[in-house]
């Protein structure tokens, strides 16, 4: 439209111009104005403009087009320009994110201990991929039950408390699947029905990633982040919670393997009690403690009556069979005192009671000694009882010092025994 009205201002202009020149020629040069030279002039003008406007009118054209092509790539580039700066923006994130695997990795390798190793893992992934927001959880596989065991939580909030100890349906699906898992809108996820999911939740939850933590085809365990915004979480996010989770799997098989080793060395492989270099590094402790705080410590050393005779008839088999129900005696009726257990050598057993004094020791061991003797065991299907003798010291009454204190415990043991055995005796 303003194209058309241009052209029509240059075609009045032109005319106008034609009519000036006729005059001034007429005027100045005295020359009558004849009809037919100004009709010619005029066609002659009027198409000598055609062209020039339809030049024109081309060339605007073009250059309209030419604006038009110019503008398009202006906005294309504006567009690309706008991705890239976005994907260098996510780039530059990546590597930060996965520049921090380094610290990962060396924090994982600088220590052997099951609580650090899992405390790294938990906090890794809240802060790289949850932007400490909302929670974080670990859990391992409870092998002998199998079932999981909540070990660590972050939370943003700290008033809440995750009730499921054992996990819910979402670380049940991992469980059973042994994959990972991202839910984006638990809304819209057909996997599982909202209500019910909810029905389960004490908290709000509607976007989570999982990962299990999965060693030598073994399953170890599962790391899980979830917020209580929908969409949270992408696929980016659950790739790198699963390279996390890969890494720290080896990490959490070797603290497990570390700390079975640091079991054994300090239990005994057939009864599980304390062994007698480990209990007596906790008798100097606990000793030192009670003189210095002025508290009492009682000792207890056990040896089961005629043991040999077990061996002798029943065969050594037999005899483990009974130094495995007394130990586990000992943990059912001591158990209320806190005690520290130990299987002293051989038959013999040593036991620590922090904090109670000669008498209340010896009152606790004579009850124990009762529940030994009516206690029935099978052996090659015949019944039979068992006996100990018992003998009690006590710090600070008979004692300050650690080593006397066992010597006294088992001098008090042998005079038991010396009375004819099944009984209690103190120093």
């Amino acid at each position: 439209m303003q194209q058309n009205s241009f052209q029509k201002k240059i075609w009045l202009i032109l005319l106008l111009l034609s009519i000036i020149s006729l005059i001034i020629n007429s005027v100045f040069f005295q020359q009558r104005i004849n009809l037919v030279f100004f009709l010619a002039f005029l066609f002659l003008n009027i198409f000598i403009s055609f062209f020039l406007l339809k030049n024109f009118n081309n060339k605007l054209c073009l250059t309209q087009s030419q604006i038009e092509r110019s503008e398009e790539e202006i906005n294309i580039i504006t567009v690309e320009s706008s991705k890239s700066r976005q994907y260098k923006e996510a780039l530059a994130f990546k590597i930060t994110r996965y520049n921090n695997l380094k610290k990962v990795i060396e924090d994982l390798n600088r220590s052997l201990n099951l609580d650090t190793v899992i405390s790294v893992l938990s906090s890794t992934v809240y802060s790289l991929i949850s932007n400490n927001s909302g929670i974080a959880l670990l859990y391992l596989v409870d092998s002998q039950h199998q079932k999981l065991n909540l070990m660590h939580s972050i939370k943003d909030d700290r008033d809440l408390i995750i009730q499921a100890k054992e996990g819910d349906i979402f670380d049940q699906w991992v469980l059973r699947h042994s994959s990972q898992l991202i839910i984006e809108d638990l809304k819209n996820d057909f996997r599982f029905d909202f209500d019910s999911a909810m029905a389960q939740q004490t908290r709000p939850v509607l976007s989570l990633i999982s990962s299990p933590l999965v060693s030598h085809k073994s399953l170890l365990g599962l790391l899980r982040l979830e917020s209580k915004k929908n969409g949270f979480f992408n696929q980016d996010d659950l790739r790198f919670l699963s390279l996390v989770a890969d890494l720290g799997a080896v990490a959490l098989e070797n603290s497990l393997l570390f700390q079975k080793t640091q079991d054994l060395a300090i239990h005994d492989d057939l009864t599980g009690l304390f062994t007698k270099q480990y209990f007596i590094g906790r008798l100097k402790d606990e000793a030192k403690r009670c003189v210095r705080l002025d508290q009492h410590l009682s000792l207890m050393m056990i040896d089961i009556d005629f043991f040999k005779q077990y061996n002798d008839k029943f065969g050594h088999i037999a005899g483990d069979i009974v130094l495995k129900k007394v130990s586990l005696l000992l943990r059912n009726v001591l158990g209320e005192y806190n005690p520290l257990l130990c299987r002293f050598g051989g038959e013999e057993f040593l036991v620590m009671l922090p904090g109670l004094n000669k008498q209340k020791s010896m009152e606790i061991a004579e009850h124990l000694r009762k529940m030994i003797q009516f206690e029935n065991i099978t052996l090659r299907r015949q019944q039979t009882n068992i006996t100990v003798s018992i003998g009690v010291a006590s710090m600070p009454f008979d004692t300050k010092d650690d080593d006397e204190l066992v010597q006294k415990a088992d001098k008090a043991m042998y005079n038991a025994k010396s009375k004819g055995r099944n009984k209690i005796c103190s120093i």
